[in-house]
C-alpha cells in the first residue's frame, strides 16, 4: 500500500443448480439463442485415476464426512454453538498464520483449555488476505478493501461467525441499485442453513428482508461501444456483435447455458456425490477454454463472454474452479459486507484470543518434529508487508516448542520453509506445484460520490471495460456525514493483474484514473482527492499470491494432499478447501484442523 499524490456455489447441499447430465446435443455457436452447448464428447480419464479418487473429491466439494455426515452442519455447531470437547489433557499448540483459518482454529482450541500460540509473519496486522485500508484517506471515516470484500449469502460459517462476534453486516450490492434503495435494513436476516439431512440450522428468528432491485445503470464499455447494463440486457446483440459474435442473449445467459451439462442440481446427497464424481473424473483435465471449444463455441463467442464475464484471464485454468466462482459471483446473488470493513471479523477473532497469544513479526523458516513434539524457528521481521518495504531478518532466530502445530500459511509461503524430516512426497509436490494466481486492486478516493448523482445515478455494482482497469466496483454504503467514497477503480486477475504488478504504485494510480475518466469523463480528475492505493497479492511478501486456482489436472493430482496431517503437523487455510479465495473455505479448514488436533 502506498499513499500517492495525484500522479473476489455451494453450501453443503449444493447451491449450483442445474442439470446433472454430462452430455447434451451440440448446437452451433452463432445463432439467435444463447449458445447452449453440450459438453465435449471425448471424456477419458487419465491412466491411474480411480473412481474412488473422484468420489473423494466430490465428497470434499459437498462437505460429506467419512461417515456420511454433513460437515457443514457439524462445523456450524462447533464454530458457532458448542465448540470443541473440553480438553482432558491440555496441550501446547502452535498455529502458524493469523488469517481467518488460523484465528478460528486458535480460538476453538484455546476455548477448551489448550495453550495456543499464534505465530504471524506480518508485524503490523492480522488477517492475511483479509485487509482493510483504514486511516489512509483524506476523509478519516472512509475505508476500503485490499482483499476480501463480499460475503455470499450461501456462506453460512462466515456470516454466522460475524453475527456471533457482534460484527454488523449490511448488503453489498454486486449489481448497482438506485441510491434511494441502498438502505441498511432495520433487522438483518438470520443465517439459515438447510442440510441435506433434513435438519435446519439458524442463529435467529426469521426476519423479512427484500433485496434491492438492480437498477442496471452501471456501464459496459468495450470495443468503442458504451451502454448501461439495462441497455445491454434489452438488446445484448449491440455489444455481442462488436466481438463478431452471433448470439443475441446476454453473456451471463450464454455462459450459464454452456455450463449446464457440468453442474449439479440439489437432490439426494448420494446422487449429488456421484454426479460430482463424474464431473471431476471427466473434466478435471479440461481448462475452461478447452471445454468451451470442445462444446462448439467459436472464438468471437469466447471473447465476448470472456470479456464481460471476467473469464478472459482465467480461460487457461481448470474448468471446475470456474464452475464454483460462476455459482458465487452472479447478478442475482445476495452478498453482505461488514461494518468497519472485512478486517473487523479477523480483528474480533484476534481480540478474543487476548494479549500475548499472537506473536507478530515472526516468520517461520524451519519446522522440525519428532514423535514427542514440534519445534519451530522464526525470524523477527522488519520493514513492511509490501515487496519494497525492506524485510531483512533481525536478531537471532527464535525457537518455539509445542505438542502439535497447525500450518495455515499459503503453500506459496511454505515453499520457503525447511521441514524436518521432509514432508511426504505428495505433500511436497502439492507445495511446489499448486498454482497461486495474481490479483491486483487499485483504489481511488473521490471528494463526492458523483456516480450517485443525477438521473443516471447508481449505488454499488460494477462497470466492465476492455481497458486495463477491466472491472470497477463502487461502494454500497458510506459513513454517515461522509460526502465522498473510495472506488475500486481496477480489479484484475491473472495475466491482467501481472501487467499492473509491473508498474510502480504511482503509475497504477495514474493509469486507473485515466481509464476511469475515459468512462465517466473529466469529472473524475476534478473529484479525485489525490489519494490512491494499490494492492498486489502476488507481490505481497507473506501471501505470495491471491489464492490457489487449480490448473488442469491439479485437483486430482494434488488437492487431497493439501489437507492431510504429517505426523504432529496439521494443515489448514483456504487452499485446503474447495472454496479457495473465500473466507468460508478458510473457516471450514480451520474448524477441520482444530477438530483433528482435539481428537488426538
Amino acid at each position: 500500500m502506498t499513499r500517492i499524490g495525484r500522479r473476489g456455489f455451494l453450501t453443503g447441499s449444493g447451491a449450483i443448480a442445474a442439470s446433472g447430465a454430462l452430455a447434451a446435443v451440440r448446437v452451433p455457436a452463432a445463432q439467435a439463442a444463447p449458445p447452449a452447448m453440450g459438453a465435449p464428447s471425448v471424456l477419458v480419464a487419465p491412466g491411474g485415476r480411480s473412481t474412488a479418487d473422484s468420489e473423494r473429491l466430490a465428497q470434499m466439494m459437498l462437505l460429506v464426512g467419512d461417515n456420511g455426515q454433513d460437515l457443514n452442519l457439524e462445523y456450524l455447531n462447533v464454530l458457532i454453538d458448542r465448540g470443541l470437547p473440553k480438553a482432558a489433557s491440555p496441550r501446547k499448540i502452535l498455529v502458524i498464520g493469523a488469517g481467518p483459518s488460523g484465528l478460528a482454529a486458535a480460538n476453538l482450541l484455546a476455548d477448551v483449555g489448550h495453550t495456543v500460540t499464534v505465530l504471524e509473519a506480518n508485524g503490523s496486522r492480522v488477517g492475511g488476505r483479509v485487509k482493510t485500508f483504514r486511516g489512509v484517506f483524506s476523509d478519516p471515516q472512509l475505508y476500503a478493501e485490499g482483499g476480501a470484500m463480499r460475503l455470499p449469502d450461501g456462506h453460512p460459517l462466515v456470516l454466522a461467525l460475524a453475527d456471533k462476534l457482534g460484527v454488523g453486516r449490511r448488503p453489498f450490492y454486486n449489481s448497482d441499485v438506485l441510491p434511494a434503495t441502498a438502505a441498511i435494513p432495520a433487522q438483518v436476516p438470520p443465517v439459515v442453513y438447510k442440510s441435506w439431512t433434513g435438519e435446519q440450522w439458524t442463529n435467529g428468528k426469521a426476519a423479512t428482508f427484500t433485496q434491492a432491485t438492480p437498477a442496471g445503470r452501471s456501464l459496459i464499455q468495450v470495443n468503442g461501444t458504451k451502454v448501461t447494463r439495462a441497455q445491454y440486457a434489452s438488446n445484448p446483440a449491440t455489444v455481442n456483435t462488436t466481438f463478431g459474435a452471433g448470439f443475441s442473449t446476454s453473456t451471463t445467459a450464454a455462459l450459464s447455458a454452456a455450463l449446464q451439462p457440468v453442474t449439479v442440481s440439489q437432490g439426494r446427497i448420494d446422487d449429488m456425490v456421484q454426479a460430482w464424481a463424474k464431473i471431476f473424473n471427466s473434466y478435471d483435465d479440461y481448462s475452461m477454454h478447452e471445454y468451451l471449444v470442445g462444446a462448439g463455441w467459436d472464438l468471437p463467442t469466447i471473447e465476448a463472454v470472456g470479456t464481460l464475464e471476467n473469464l478472459t484471464s482465467r480461460l487457461h485454468y481448470a474448468l471446475i474452479p470456474s464452475l464454483v466462482d460462476h455459482a458465487f459471483i452472479r447478478p442475482d446473488a445476495q452478498y453482505w459486507e461488514l461494518d468497519g470493513g472485512t478486517a473487523s471479523l479477523t480483528d474480533a477473532l484476534a481480540a478474543k484470543l487476548g494479549s500475548g497469544v499472537i506473536q507478530m513479526g515472526q516468520r517461520m523458516t524451519r519446522l522440525a518434529q519428532t514423535d514427542q513434539g514440534v519445534r519451530v524457528w522464526t525470524t523477527a521481521e522488519s520493514g513492511t508487508e509490501d515487496p519494497d518495504g525492506g524485510g531483512a531478518p533481525t536478531g537471532k532466530p527464535q525457537v518455539w516448542d509445542a505438542d502439535y502445530a497447525i500450518v495455515t500459511i499459503p503453500f506459496s509461503a511454505a515453499r520457503f520453509v525447511n521441514f524436518e524430516p521432509a514432508l511426504s512426497y505428495p505433500k511436497r509436490r502439492a507445495i511446489i506445484e499448486m498454482h497461486y494466481d495474481a490479483a491486483t486492486k487499485v483504489l481511488l478516493e473521490f471528494k463526492t460520490r458523483f456516480w450517485e448523482q443525477g438521473p443516471a445515478g447508481f449505488t454499488g455494482g460494477g462497470c466492465v471495460s476492455d481497458s486495463p482497469n477491466r472491472f470497477t466496483y463502487f461502494p454500497s454504503h458510506a459513513p454517515a456525514g461522509s460526502p465522498g467514497g473510495v472506488v475500486l477503480a481496477a480489479y484484475t486477475w491473472s495475466d491482467d493483474a501481472m501487467r499492473w504488478d509491473s508498474l510502480t504504485d504511482g503509475e497504477r494510480v495514474d493509469f486507473a484514473l485515466d481509464n476511469m475518466a475515459a468512462m465517466f469523463g473529466p469529472q473524475v480528475y476534478q473529484e479525485f482527492t489525490g489519494v490512491g492505493l494499490s494492492q498486489s497479492w502476488l507481490r505481497a511478501r507473506y501471501a505470495l499470491g491471491e489464492a490457489t486456482i487449480a490448473t488442469p489436472g491439479q485437483l486430482h493430482e494434488h488437492f487431497p494432499d493439501t489437507r492431510t496431517a504429517e505426523g504432529r503437523v496439521h494443515f489448514a487455510g483456504d487452499h485446503t478447501s474447495l472454496k479457495p479465495a473465500w473466507i468460508e473455505g478458510a473457516l471450514e479448514s480451520g474448524v477441520r484442523a482444530a477438530l483433528e488436533v482435539s481428537q488426538r
